[in-house]
Formats: C-alpha cells, sequence, structure tokens
C-alpha cells in the first residue's frame, strides 16, 4: 500500500491477509490442482501476462484456487486490446477475461454481450512528470502535452476523468500523443512531453530507470478512486445464462486468489514473474504492495462502482451523452453467489 492511503484501504487488506491465511493452497504448477473425484469443469480464460495488476489470474491458477472449486482452467492467449478480448467472450472463443474496467465500459455501451462479476483491486496506473519541471498535481497541466501508449487506453481515459472533475477539458485543453510505452520517458526527457501516463509494470520501471528524475503526480488512487476498483473480471453471458454455477466458481476462486495476493504478494510477484519474466521479483511484489489488491466487489457494491465510473466516463465525454450508467450497470454488472 502507498504511504498516503486511506484509513479504511488499511483496515479493508489488513481484513483480507487476515482472510487469505484460513485459504487452503498447494503448490502444484500448470493447470488448476486438487481436482475432485468428478471431472472439473472447463473453462477457458482469456490472458495474456502483461499487467501485474491481474497477479490473482495467475495466482489462481498455480496455487490451486480453480481446482478448489471444480474448475479446470486454461490460459487463452491474447495479444491484442481489451476490444479482442471481449470479441473473445461474445464470440465464444474464451469463457472468461480480466483487464482495466475503463477499457470495458465503451465497448459495453457499444453492445457486446460480457457479463461482470467482481473487481479485482485498485491502482496501477500513473501520471509521472520531470521532477524539476514544478508540476505537482494535474491541475498544472492545463495547456500541457501528456504522453500515453494508447490514445483509447484506461491511462488516457483516467486521467481524462481526473482533468474532467477540475474544470479542464481533456480534449481542447490538454494535448494527448501516443508513443510506445519505452520510449515515454524519452520523449519527456526531449521536452516534447511534459507528462507520460501508463500502467504498471512500464509505468513503475521508468520511473524507477529515472534514478529519481520522474516522480508521481497522480495515479488511479487518487481522490475518491481510492476506494474504487480498477480491474474486473468478466465472463461471456451465454455462460452466464446456462452455467451460473461455474461463474460464481470462477469468480470465489479469483476473488480467494485477490486476497491470497494481498497477503502473499512475494510469492505472487514470483508466480507472475512466469510471465514477465524481464521485470524484477522484487520491483514485482513492490507493485503489488502499492496496489489495493483484496478489494474485491461483487453484486451491488460492484454496481455502484461501475455506476461512478460510467458517470465519470460521460463527464470525460468519453462515452455518449445518451448512455444511462444505471442502466448500463443493470445490464452487464451481475450478482453471482459467493
Amino acid at each position: 500500500m502507498a504511504d498516503n492511503e486511506a484509513g479504511p484501504l488499511r483496515r479493508r487488506t489488513l481484513f483480507a491477509a487476515v482472510g487469505a491465511t484460513a485459504l487452503a493452497l498447494t503448490n502444484q504448477p500448470g493447470r488448476a490442482a486438487d481436482a475432485a473425484t468428478s471431472p472439473n469443469r472447463h473453462l477457458r480464460f482469456a490472458y495474456n501476462g502483461t499487467g501485474i495488476c491481474t497477479a490473482a489470474i495467475p495466482v489462481a491458477l498455480h496455487r490451486g484456487f480453480y481446482g478448489k472449486h471444480g474448475l479446470d482452467v486454461e490460459f487463452v492467449a491474447l495479444a491484442g486490446t481489451t476490444d479482442q478480448m471481449l470479441q473473445a467472450l461474445a464470440t465464444d472463443k474464451a469463457d472468461a477475461g480480466g483487464s482495466m474496467l475503463l477499457n470495458w465500459i465503451k465497448p459495453l455501451e457499444s453492445g457486446f454481450d460480457v457479463k461482470l462479476t467482481t473487481g479485482l483491486h485498485g491502482g496501477c496506473t500513473r501520471l509521472l512528470v520531470n521532477r524539476n519541471s514544478g508540476f505537482t498535481d494535474i491541475t498544472h497541466l492545463k495547456g500541457k502535452t501528456i504522453g500515453v501508449s494508447s490514445l483509447s487506453g484506461s491511462p488516457r481515459h483516467f486521467f481524462a476523468i481526473l482533468l474532467a472533475r477540475h474544470g479542464i477539458n481533456p480534449d481542447t485543453d490538454v494535448q494527448w500523443r501516443e508513443f510506445p510505452g519505452d520510449l515515454l520517458p524519452v520523449a519527456l526527457q526531449r521536452g516534447e512531453l511534459q507528462a507520460i501516463a501508463d500502467s504498471d509494470p512500464s509505468i513503475w520501471l521508468s520511473r524507477l530507470r529515472s534514478n529519481g528524475e520522474l516522480v508521481e503526480i497522480a495515479s488511479n488512487l487518487s481522490e475518491d478512486y481510492a476506494a474504487l476498483s480498477c480491474c474486473t473480471l468478466g465472463v461471456r453471458a451465454e455462460l452466464y445464462r446456462d452455467d451460473p454455477a461455474a461463474v460464481a466458481a470462477l469468480t470465489s476462486a479469483v476473488r480467494e486468489a485477490s486476497l491470497y495476493v494481498a497477503a502473499n504478494p512475494d510469492d505472487s510477484a514470483e508466480i507472475f514473474s512466469k510471465y514477465t519474466p524481464k521485470v524484477p521479483v522484487d520491483q514485482l511484489a513492490a507493485m503489488l504492495r502499492s496496489q489495493t489488491q483484496g478489494h474485491i466487489p461483487v453484486g451491488t457494491a460492484l454496481r455502484d462502482e461501475f455506476i461512478k465510473i460510467a458517470s465519470d466516463l460521460k463527464l470525460a465525454a468519453i462515452l455518449k451523452p445518451s448512455t444511462d450508467p444505471v442502466k448500463l450497470a443493470q445490464r452487464v454488472v451481475v450478482d453471482v453467489s459467493v
């Protein structure tokens, strides 16, 4: 957790850590372990292993949480965007997927028939500036240029929300420029940009490698987002309609794994390092500690968070003016028995 985290978040993470110690675990890697006597339900999970914030997904595989709930989970590799993940769910090429909620809401607004069952955590997206720039908060970036790795990605969406909340039009009062993630700090140092925004592990490593020259002035734990989740677990709608028990089991497994990550960041980082072997394990663990792993809203709590975030996306002119966040939440957020 970050040093400036709110008291309720400290209590929530402590509760998560205590709860996680009661979970039955196994060290067997590969597909989910501890199978029941009858064959486990096979599910295909779209997972590309690029975001440390979704570490609960591989942890659930390698520490036996899927098998505990009678599931045999196969990872289906997707190298593309969240749109492609949602397309895979909607067209029965995968059964489940997990990533940044800010990347899901716009496609869901367009009609993708995918259901959301739980939030996964908060944190992992950061806004950096040069230490000697004089910029100490996002309001100082009016009239400036912000670099992102994707103009339609969650970092751009989130910081557009923060700008709009402070009366800064994210479309006309700032300029957004797209660079490959590893070139963002280079463009910042050259003066082509005044700030850069991206997600962990890329942005974390950019700050680490700068030897103190880059500093964080905002993240998706800023302001009241400190109490919200930023990633979500989604399933194909047909699976939810035909086999709600399997969806409930999958949701339980991932949520228990999220509690495990909160209580065991070092082991979780070791597991995740199999998917990002170029990132030092100690830095992966530090990233996990900086996030609100163990914040896993379901049901009404998840629906309320979805409505809040969707409303902010409307404020930032990312969703259509005609979109009703409440109706959209009622359509896509489902309440599973966990």
